[in-house]
């Protein structure tokens, strides 16, 4: 048999399978997860986030040297306060953990880029990203606190504010917040398409910020909903974001890839959540698959839906990876 067509022919060797590549990872693509807690002389391993550890800022000296080594580029931070109270006080407070861990990582690290969750459930003794009114999270009361927490962390030299709590309004509340302290410059990077999903178990020990009551349904999103998604994202765009993020990540490639061709133009970032991670490392440690192998995979794809920027707790073991390719 004669054959005209033959693609095979363009996968005859790395060389050529390599430089014909059409998405390709870079060390520029990645940001790591740190969780910083209150207290002195703390590094806690978390359990089920290999590799990753609570850590008081005493201790994060021998993190961004690693960091630094590594050529991380970002890092996107949680805070674990000494104390909660209804209203996540400490979220917004001058000498917040956060306020202080970002002033400690830009002495240190000038050139990183420091990015800082903005919600409150890390922060309130009830686990919810809001303050509480009749058993659900009151969303206009929420804004004025995001608004407190988004210009702290500003003030202390934080790159980009990420809110991360699906409350309605939150990106414009925060860009005005911002822009009337004169702040005009720090990038706000929305959580725009946020799921109510099962993959976000290992975050919520990480960050102790698991809710005492009832679920987040009435402010995340339903993970049959794809419409909606556009929908959120448009809302984001027209108040400000200027980053757009899509989470969960790898088991959300449709949805990445409908935000990046209804909004070509912003860019996007996609998390790729601790319980998508753990999947991946358990799978791994029972040698039911290859782990460098499967996270190459997984972050092309990410990648190849459209995510110009993907968070993710593999970012050491994919700079150490990347280097080596």
């Amino acid at each position: 048999m004669d054959l005209l067509l033959r693609p095979r022919r363009l996968r005859t060797s790395p060389y050529i399978r390599n430089i014909l590549r059409e998405t390709t990872l870079t060390t520029h693509d990645f940001m790591l997860p740190l969780f910083i807690k209150s207290g002195l002389n703390i590094k806690k391993n978390i359990q089920s986030l290999p590799g990753h550890y609570q850590l008081s800022i005493d201790n994060l000296d021998r993190e961004l040297e690693e960091i630094a080594n590594l050529g991380i580029k970002g890092v996107i931070l949680f805070g674990i306060p000494e104390h909660k109270d209804a209203i996540g006080s400490k979220s917004f407070a001058e000498d917040g953990i956060i306020q202080k861990a970002v002033k400690h990582i830009k002495k240190q690290l000038p050139d990183l880029l420091v990015a800082t969750d903005i919600c409150l459930c890390e922060y309130t003794d009830h686990g919810h990203c809001g303050v509480v009114v009749n058993n659900d999270v009151d969303n206009d009361q929420t804004l004025e606190l995001l608004r407190k927490q988004a210009v702290s962390h500003a003030k202390a030299g934080a790159d980009i504010v990420a809110p991360s709590c699906m409350m309605d309004g939150m990106v414009l509340a925060i860009r005005s917040a911002l822009d009337q302290e004169n702040y005009k410059n720090i990038i706000i990077m929305s959580y725009s398409v946020k799921y109510s999903s099962s993959m976000y178990g290992p975050f919520r020990a990480a960050a102790e910020g698991a809710p005492k009551f009832g679920n987040r349904k009435t402010y995340q999103m339903d993970f049959g909903n794809a419409n909606e998604a556009i929908k959120e994202a448009k809302i984001d765009v027209t108040e400000g974001a200027d980053i757009l993020m899509v989470k969960p990540a790898h088991t959300y490639l449709d949805i990445i890839a409908k935000i990046k061709n209804r909004f070509p133009e912003i860019p996007l970032a996609a998390y790729h959540t601790s319980g998508e991670f753990a999947m991946i490392k358990a799978a791994a440690r029972n040698g039911w698959l290859d782990e460098i192998e499967a996270v190459l995979e997984v972050t092309t794809a990410i990648k190849r839906a459209g995510a110009n920027l993907i968070i993710s707790y593999f970012t050491k073991d994919l700079m150490q990876i990347l280097k080596n390719i």
